[in-house]
């Protein structure tokens, strides 16, 4: 097995119920959503381990092969399509499953692990919850895509066909395009994924409105969880 991520993290309580693993965007680290945990209002919930792992250092080549943090290479964008590397969106899928099997030998099942993400990030966080053979607490998907349509249809998880999705992007995005994001929770919802879907007028950012929506979000699919249990 390779060494697990780097990451920075966050416990809201001793002993969380919850686990929530956020990756971030092309170009940052874990550091980036680090700042979002106290405004996501969730005094009173259950405790949540919040993880922010580090993606590694690669060659981008839409970025004339500048080494930056990254999920996987991309190899040509504009605001509306992309050309991706699989296999790097693999490795990353699999470099966050890694994460996942230490939250289970800490004693949080997959049910209790959320995956999160921004943009890049958010778009390993659909690839790896759609395809993970254990069922999982949800995702959230903010101002992201669907990288690989054809590997998620390939190899959905039926087990995660019911997953709480929650999606939201800018309108005013021109990094990764609003309808990139319209296309996703079409395709997810033609799939029959429940999808809480979001619009802010913004550019490919966050905003506290958005956070706070994320929050109740959160809070309410952790009450669901554990009325399940």
């Amino acid at each position: 097995m390779d060494p697990l991520l780097p990451a920075i993290e966050i416990e809201t309580a001793a002993a969380p119920l919850f686990s929530v693993i956020w990756m971030h965007g092309l170009g940052a680290d874990g550091s980036d959503f680090e700042p979002v945990v106290p405004e996501l209002g969730l005094d009173h919930s259950p405790g949540i381990r919040f993880i922010f792992p580090h993606a590694p250092a690669i060659a981008v080549t839409c970025n004339g092969g500048y080494v930056m943090p990254a999920w996987y290479d991309i190899i040509s964008l504009d605001s509306n399509s992309r050309t991706v590397d699989e296999a790097g969106i693999v490795r990353s899928r699999q470099a966050i499953r890694d994460l996942m099997a230490r939250e289970n030998r800490r004693g949080l099942p997959c049910s209790r692990i959320f995956l999160a993400g921004f943009s890049q990030g958010g778009a390993i966080a659909y690839t790896t919850a759609l395809t993970h053979a254990e069922p999982l607490a949800g995702v959230i998907a903010l101002s992201t895509y669907m990288p690989t349509r054809k590997l998620i249809a390939d190899e959905a998880a039926a087990v995660n066909q019911a997953l709480p999705i929650f999606a939201a992007h800018g309108s005013e995005d021109d990094v990764v395009s609003i309808e990139l994001g319209i296309r996703a929770r079409d395709f997810l919802t033609a799939r029959g994924h429940p999808v809480e879907w979001h619009e802010y007028s913004m550019p490919h950012s966050i905003c506290i409105e958005e956070i706070h929506a994320v929050g109740r979000w959160l809070k309410a699919t952790m009450t669901d969880v554990s009325n399940r249990s």
